[in-house]
């Protein structure tokens, strides 16, 4: 999961919320000059002018017309279009002038969304001189969203979009993934222009791309009430959520209170100004999973004391919750989001005042990020009083995570849908193809959190959007034995999530993966299988297992020709299993037209079957057309 440092202030967040004066009527963030638009629907148009104009658009031949609402959000649905590769021009006119987008092609629309194996970008998978040199297809156009966050829905990204035509130099920085499905389906039909959306951040945990209503649905209303309360006061947020900290300290550490009284804790100077992985000799350096506080003494004059001030930290890494004197005011994760926190007036008192950060990292690198250069305490009237570099820590026995608010960075309730999907508008999409999961493997339910995505996207971008999944590949350790593994547990919830839905298809990774890499370079075969799967190449999928005297029969759908073994007589990694946690046994099993075949061990009453159940499973079953089956678990049937 590749880790990525961005700034996320509250400042940023309040500049994407505004919306400026309109002279004329524009389209939402995602249409632009040379992009594509959805073939085969009606197309659905959104954007912002004045409040309450008829608003007109002209594509070709096509014209509609919509009012504007009281906040000037328009949304024009003009007739469904053909494909089209020549270029076609799009005017959006009311009252108060027109804006024209040039350059249009009709085709097929995509999202490409996920963490970092979505993100992996064609400069970074296999083959890259040859594709790079092969890149360029006018046919193929897309587009790069910026990455940020916000607590509430955005109406502006970031930055402005620019939509490309794919040359060598557009895709190196691509979805790899993404960019190889486009290639696939173009090969296919080349009279089909493609666009494809970029909106990925790595190590980011499903949750964050639900949209509101999903969010409210899945987790609570009272969970974005509090998104709504951050986005107006950062400080308030924090008081609000910080009692559930409180009570996970208190149960991890016997009932203490540091906080309250920092003698409480073994103090020492902090060796360097850095990670404290390389605080040699401390056990952080070979250790750095850690809660760890720091501390440091500050003096105010009776001036510097009266008023609010701000406390600027500069980037903790992971996670940090931070006092002054004692009481909280502020919360935050991510790796490299700088903190400036409010400090009420009350908090303050001239001479000594004490700043502790209750520090947590659960991956890599933990504290300090930079140096100490912007680590101030800013007074009312101006006065800054540097932090400089002389803190003071304190280890703890703390190992467990603490939690973690909805506004953090990197699996906050929906931050990123708020300012990476929202911004885009109501454009209509033939598909999204979506991988993600490595960030919530060990939790539950991973199929109702893809329901809740599903139909965030279709309530955005049309009903008609098909769902592409990708089921996660093989990355950990080889094993010798049966055993537990939350990467195949999440890989089966993938499979039932996408066995729910009418409309979506699973496209499986877990023969193309590398043991020893989260980030394996082959995704030009995943792009041809995504590529596949959007034309309806059903992908194998187990559908039931039945028990039959001494053997238990698993039936497949979806296979093209008979199940094939590869490279030995005998599938590998299947299993049978009793009720009970750690019955599973590995069986023999045979493979027959469309069936798989193992006998029942004797003496065991199986209840379940799986196959692949590992972190890095080795895999050899496949079908006629060498797709490979996805790992499962399946109930026996009696």
């Amino acid at each position: 999961m590749i880790r990525r440092h961005y700034k996320l202030l509250p400042a940023i967040l309040a500049t994407l919320a505004a919306s400026p004066a309109l002279s004329n009527p524009v389209l939402d963030a995602g249409f632009g000059d040379n992009m594509v638009l959805q073939s085969g629907t009606e197309l659905t148009l959104s954007g912002r002018t004045l409040a309450g104009v008829k608003v007109e658009a002209r594509l070709g031949e096509s014209r509609a017309s919509a009012v504007s609402d009281a906040s000037g959000a328009f949304s024009v649905t003009l007739p469904q279009q053909s494909n089209s590769a020549a270029p076609v021009t799009l005017t959006i006119s009311d009252p108060s002038g027109s804006t024209t987008y040039n350059n249009i092609l009709i085709g097929n629309v995509f999202l490409c969304a996920g963490q970092s194996n979505m993100e992996l970008s064609v400069n970074r998978a296999l083959d890259v001189w040859n594709q790079l040199r092969l890149a360029g297809d006018d046919g193929i156009r897309l587009v790069m969203v910026p990455k940020t966050t916000a607590p509430v829905p955005q109406t502006r990204l970031a930055a402005p979009l620019a939509w490309k035509a794919a040359t060598s130099e557009s895709v190196a920085e691509f979805s790899a993934a993404c960019f190889y499905m486009a290639k696939a389906l173009r090969k296919k039909d080349p009279a089909v222009p493609v666009g494809l959306i970029h909106s990925n951040w790595g190590g980011s945990a499903a949750r964050a791309w639900y949209d509101p209503q999903g969010a409210a649905e899945l987790e609570g209303a009272a969970q974005l009430d509090l998104l709504k309360l951050y986005a107006r006061d950062p400080y308030a947020a924090a008081l609000a959520f910080v009692p559930k900290w409180f009570d996970w300290w208190r149960k991890a550490d016997n009932g203490r209170e540091p906080w309250k009284n920092s003698a409480l804790l073994d103090w020492k100077p902090i060796p360097k100004f850095s990670f404290w992985n390389e605080w040699k000799g401390t056990g952080l350096d070979t250790n750095p999973r850690a809660n760890v506080w720091l501390r440091k003494i500050i003096t105010l004059t009776p001036e510097q004391a009266k008023g609010e001030g701000s406390l600027a930290i500069g980037a903790i890494d992971d996670m940090d919750l931070t006092f002054v004197n004692g009481e909280p005011v502020g919360y935050t994760f991510g790796w490299g989001v700088e903190r400036t926190y409010r400090v009420p007036a009350k908090l303050l008192k001239a001479g000594k005042n004490e700043i502790l950060i209750a520090a947590n990292n659960m991956w890599d690198t933990g504290g300090f990020f930079a140096g100490p250069e912007g680590l101030a305490f800013t007074a009312a009237n101006g006065s800054k009083v540097p932090l400089g570099a002389d803190w003071e820590y304190a280890q703890t026995a703390v190992t467990d995570v603490p939690p973690r608010a909805p506004w953090d960075a990197n699996a906050g309730l929906g931050v990123m849908h708020n300012a990476m999907i929202a911004p885009l508008g109501r454009m209509k999409l033939a598909g999204v193809a979506w991988y993600q999961g490595e960030s919530d493997v060990g939790q539950a339910a991973y199929d109702a959190k893809l329901k809740t995505l599903f139909s965030g996207w279709r309530r955005q971008f049309g009903s008609q959007a098909k769902m592409l999944v990708v089921q996660l590949a093989d990355f950990g350790e080889r094993r010798s034995a049966p055993g537990e593994s939350g990467w195949a547990q999440l890989r089966d919830e993938q499979r039932k999530g996408v066995a729910a839905d009418a409309n979506a298809a699973l496209v499986t990774a877990i023969d193309i993966g590398e043991p020893t890499d989260i980030h394996p370079a082959n995704k030009n075969d995943l792009g041809k299988r995504l590529a596949a799967a959007f034309n309806g190449r059903a992908m194998p999928m187990p559908a039931t297992a039945v028990r039959e005297g001494g053997r238990v029969t698993v039936s497949f759908t979806g296979l093209e020709g008979a199940l094939t073994v590869e490279g030995g007589p005998i599938p590998l990694g299947v299993e049978l299993c009793g009720a009970e946690a750690g019955s599973c046994q590995w069986v023999i099993a045979r493979a027959e037209g469309g069936q798989l075949l193992l006998a029942i061990p004797d003496g065991m009453t199986p209840t379940r079957v799986r196959y692949a159940w590992a972190d890095a499973p080795v895999v050899n079953l496949v079908d006629g057309a060498g797709m490979p089956i996805p790992a499962f678990e399946l109930a026996i049937q009696p």
